[in-house]
């Protein structure tokens, strides 16, 4: 794998859930930050299918999307991906930056779009601050995909199951924040978007800009070496 495969889908991907981030926001902010389209009918099933089982599970799922969690998940991917020991702690220190910058941006966003969370009698968890898009959401997407791209640079063919596990949990993070009636579905889908956005933007740059050997997996372009690294020729005297 070499960086050029990595800009281009990256750069469209996150200029692609950009975009669609950006038209879920107009939307959310021209309807007053009331709730949109599934989300009354999915909070209503939640607050009826809450058995103490459940929203204990759901409660400590919740926890681990926001906090320490997602940065150990970023450095990990970090660590992961870097070729040799400097690398790495440049690229967990890489992942550690996109993971904060991107939820001090989400956080701008949420000023910017004052939605109200849904009422408080539905609550089964602590929240706080407006409610689009979700920062549980956010997070965890924003760690779980970063991890996905470091293992699948380490081994593009081994580490499926891992990608999955790693991917579920984002998700289930996006779905218990729901269910514990602390967000509209459309804050999670708006968070889903903003993390994809994000990620696609730093990988991107990161490909671009970052050193060919710096990640573990990369290799030369499959015509060669480039006309900078080919040793000098000596003319015939």
């Amino acid at each position: 794998m070499n960086r050029r495969t990595v800009a281009k889908p990256a750069g469209r991907a996150g200029l692609g859930a950009w975009t669609a981030f950006g038209v879920l926001t107009v939307v959310v902010a021209t309807g007053a930050g009331g709730p949109l389209g599934p989300d009354n009918g999915l909070l209503s099933w939640s607050v009826a299918h809450r058995p103490a089982t459940a929203l204990t599970l759901a409660r400590w799922v919740t926890d681990t999307g926001t906090g320490v969690v997602p940065y150990l998940l970023a450095a990990l991917a970090g660590l992961v991906a870097g070729r040799t020991p400097r690398h790495r702690l440049l690229a967990a220190a890489l992942c550690a930056a996109c993971l904060g910058a991107g939820q001090a941006l989400r956080y701008g966003v949420m000023e910017l779009a004052h939605r109200a969370r849904p009422p408080r009698g539905d609550w089964a968890a602590h929240a706080s601050g407006w409610s689009f898009p979700s920062g549980h959401t956010t997070t965890s997407a924003l760690a779980a995909g970063l991890l996905i791209v470091a293992v699948s640079v380490r081994a593009p063919r081994g580490a499926t199951p891992l990608r999955l596990a790693v991917g579920c949990w984002a998700v289930l993070v996006g779905l218990t924040r729901v269910y514990l009636g602390v967000h509209w579905s459309t804050d999670v889908v708006g968070g889903w978007l903003f993390a994809t956005g994000w990620l696609g933007m730093c990988l991107w740059a990161m490909s671009r800009w970052l050193p060919e050997s710096f990640i573990a997996g990369t290799t030369q372009p499959p015509n060669g070496p480039t006309e900078d690294n080919k040793a000098p020729q000596i003319p015939d005297s």
